[in-house]
């Protein structure tokens, strides 16, 4: 079933309204995102996104519903990666609190952009040679793979192309000149850390967009829902980052979760010629393992801190 232009005329209307309420009204004035703002704005677009699913129930159906919702939940999922390396970002290039969302929001931006190329160049070449399923489904097991034997994520800016050839070819102040991505001096444009940072988050969101967008696809080669999915679940990232960017460490079991959830779509893609599974099965497959993962990971703290302050585990 064709999804009318009339829906995603609607879904563009949405996304540019919220994004200038965002910019324009709550944040039109840089400031530091206190944890109970970020928790009522990560409420308010969890909101949004499931207001939005309620719709296309409503015009296109409980299937494509469900699609929605897999996608928004995998994607969502997969996200939560994306923090800890936005902190290690922030932290290295000490980025001050105040110029963060600045720097998120247009990353989402440009985020939202790529991922609409990925995904049409994604669909185009599943339908046109279907063969290219087994090869993403190979692909996406191999990165829930990568990802459990992962020990521990290692970030290094400095190190990246973009970060060397950023520096090679643009002059960059020393300052972060008052949250600006390009000053004017003595008639000449310059870049501030803070652009560099902005390429940076955005290559990074790029590699990300690798390894989610087939593992989306999984569930549905519908371009409306990819995208409209991806497209939620992404833009309450930034949100998402001010409310856990200091608890992230806690859930030690989530890294876990994720390559589980990955394993599993990649032979739901593997296997999809021999037995077509319901979406219903894989939302609950992908709940389920990422409450899980979450769940074992607040208990696992909650006794390393009782084994801590009982004596266990002294001092020396």
């Amino acid at each position: 079933m064709t999804v009318p232009a009339l829906l995603w005329a609607f879904f563009g209307f949405i996304l540019v309204a919220a994004l200038a309420v965002d910019l324009g009204v709550f944040h039109r004035k840089a400031h530091v995102v206190s944890e109970k703002e970020a928790l009522l704005w990560t409420a308010a677009w969890i909101a949004l996104s499931l207001g939005f699913n309620f719709l296309i129930y409503l015009w296109l159906g409980p299937e494509r519903a469900l699609e929605f919702l897999t996608g928004y939940l995998l994607e969502k999922s997969l996200s939560l990666d994306n923090i800890f390396v936005f902190l290690v970002i922030f932290s290295y290039f000490a980025v001050p609190s105040v110029y963060q969302h600045r720097v998120l929001f247009w990353g989402i931006l440009g985020a939202l952009f790529m991922r609409g190329v990925l995904i049409l160049l994604g669909v185009t070449l599943l339908e046109t040679f279907h063969w290219l399923t087994y090869i993403l489904g190979a692909f996406v097991i191999f990165t829930g793979i990568r990802t459990l034997l992962r020990k521990e994520r290692q970030v290094s800016p400095e190190r990246s192309l973009v970060f060397r050839l950023a520096h090679r070819f643009l002059p960059v102040t020393t300052g972060y000149e008052d949250g600006s991505f390009l000053v004017k001096r003595a008639g000449s444009l310059l870049a501030t850390p803070l652009l560099i940072v902005l390429i940076i988050v955005e290559t990074t969101d790029l590699v990300f967009a690798m390894d989610s967008i087939p593992a989306i696809l999984a569930v549905t080669t519908d371009p409306f829902i990819v995208f409209t999915s991806n497209a939620f679940a992404i833009l309450g990232l930034r949100a998402l980052y001010f409310a856990l960017a200091g608890i992230m460490r806690l859930f030690g079991y989530l890294t876990y979760g994720l390559s589980v959830i990955l394993g599993f779509v990649g032979v739901k893609m593997l296997a999809h010629d021999l037995y077509e599974m319901p979406v219903t099965i894989t939302l609950s497959v992908v709940a389920g393992v990422l409450v899980a993962s979450v769940a074992a990971s607040v208990v696992r703290r909650k006794k390393a801190e009782d084994a801590t302050s009982s004596g266990a585990f002294p001092d020396g």
